[in-house]
């Protein structure tokens, strides 16, 4: 008798042990290199210099948050170390970036590097390493590919869903168009063109009667636009980075060229494109957009505009609030910030990733009503819904309905 007490004595012992050790294991935090249990450390790529500058701001304003996220206690109590750096918006830099931030810095992850060809250099690098390449800031189509890149993940609407959305409309509504496109020769000039003929159809090959390249280290585009619109075009898709939209836009109205004008919505920036192009050269102008425009009155008492404007006036006094990158860079941001708190005290790489591709329904301040950011473990693209906006006055003013662009990953 007392044997058998003595082998159950045990046997509560070591159950009590087994419990108490795997309690210890639910509750024990997991580190990868850059996180710990006073920090985590964000890597970040942007163009302050060169051709795509005017982009900088986004990482200004990401860096802004991030100082208002530690001041109001950080995320699960941890501060949030923010390192970025320049690329001059130079796919060869931005490897040597990318390798400085992974290498030297021990990032836990890359946040919001911006470009398509800076980003298509470090995406085979960042999936070897197994580091997140999180929100990318590119609408590259590419991006939403979790089987063969599981470490990269887009943000914004993908650019061939937009280009689809512009040939929609001009099937319907002008569809005897001659088209005149103009891209960047690159990854995203290309993304954006297959989009637009992919929606054009049949069509395309009769509809775009010219179609021109400029390379990003052009100091102009002055030649390229004489050049289409000697095509007779009376439609034309302008698919530029800022610096050059802004030229473009300067360029028609100085030639006397008025067709009907597409404008991607990377360059659908009042502060950064349309007002340094002059408004009254933008009149009419087609573009679209998921994120509300700081410009236009009837968001001033939206209480996500409020936010903002609080925001920045505590952390960001300087920033151009009629630039859409400011707001592009805070609702990104509060991406990042959802998907940290939902780790918790798993501040793996790999619950990173788990936790951004399990967005459901979220609404952030600061994007259109309607629209929302949903991420599963087989789509890659948190947000692909868009509103087609015309430029009129000195803001845009947004008509139809919320549209998607049939395009997967």
């Amino acid at each position: 008798m007392p044997a058998i007490h003595l082998r159950l004595g045990a046997f509560s012992a070591a159950l009590a042990i087994l419990a108490a050790s795997s309690t210890g294991a639910f509750a024990q935090k997991k580190y990868d290199i850059g996180a710990t249990d006073t920090e985590i450390k964000i890597g970040n790529i942007m163009p302050y210099s060169g051709p795509a500058s005017a982009y900088g701001v986004i990482g200004k304003t990401e860096e802004a948050y991030f100082r208002k996220i530690n001041a109001e206690g950080g995320i699960n109590g941890r501060k949030i170390t923010f390192i970025t750096y320049d690329d001059n918006y130079s796919p060869p830099k931005t490897v040597e970036q990318a390798r400085r931030l992974v290498e030297s810095d021990e990032v836990l992850l890359i946040f919001n590097p911006l470009g398509t060809p800076p980003n298509s250099a470090i995406q085979t690098y960042m999936n070897q390493k197994k580091v997140p390449q999180l929100f990318v800031a590119t609408g590259a189509t590419k991006w939403n590919d979790p089987r063969t890149f599981p470490w990269t993940m887009g943000w914004q609407p993908n650019y061939q869903s937009e280009a689809i959305i512009y040939a929609k409309y001009i099937l319907k509504n002008k569809p005897d168009a001659k088209i005149a496109v103009l891209y960047q020769n690159d990854d995203y000039g290309k993304d954006y063109l297959k989009g637009f003929k992919d929606g054009l159809g049949a069509k395309a090959a009769s509809m775009i009667v010219a179609e021109d390249a400029y390379e990003v280290t052009e100091p102009t585009i002055d030649s390229h636009i004489v050049r289409l619109k000697a095509s007779g075009a009376d439609v034309f898709f302008n698919i530029t980075t800022p610096k050059f939209a802004a030229q473009a836009i300067k360029k028609n109205a100085e030639l006397g060229w008025k067709p009907l004008h597409f404008l991607n919505n990377v360059s659908s920036s009042i502060g950064s494109v349309i007002k340094p192009a002059g408004f009254e050269n933008a009149q009419g102008i087609i573009s679209s957009q998921y994120l509300e425009d700081p410009t236009d009155p009837q968001w001033k008492a939206d209480k996500g505009m409020i936010a903002w404007n609080k925001f920045l006036d505590k952390y960001y006094p300087e920033a151009n609030r009629a630039d859409a990158n400011v707001m592009y860079a805070y609702i990104v941001s509060q991406g990042l910030v959802h998907v940290l708190k939902a780790c918790g005290d798993d501040l793996t790489r790999a619950n990173i990733m788990k936790q951004a591709a399990s967005l459901h329904d979220l609404k952030f301040d600061g994007l259109l009503p309607g629209i929302k950011v949903n991420t599963s473990a087989t789509d890659f693209a948190p947000l692909s819904q868009l509103q087609l906006m015309r430029f009129k006055g000195e803001t845009w003013d947004r008509f139809g309905e919320i549209l998607s662009g049939d395009v997967g990953g």
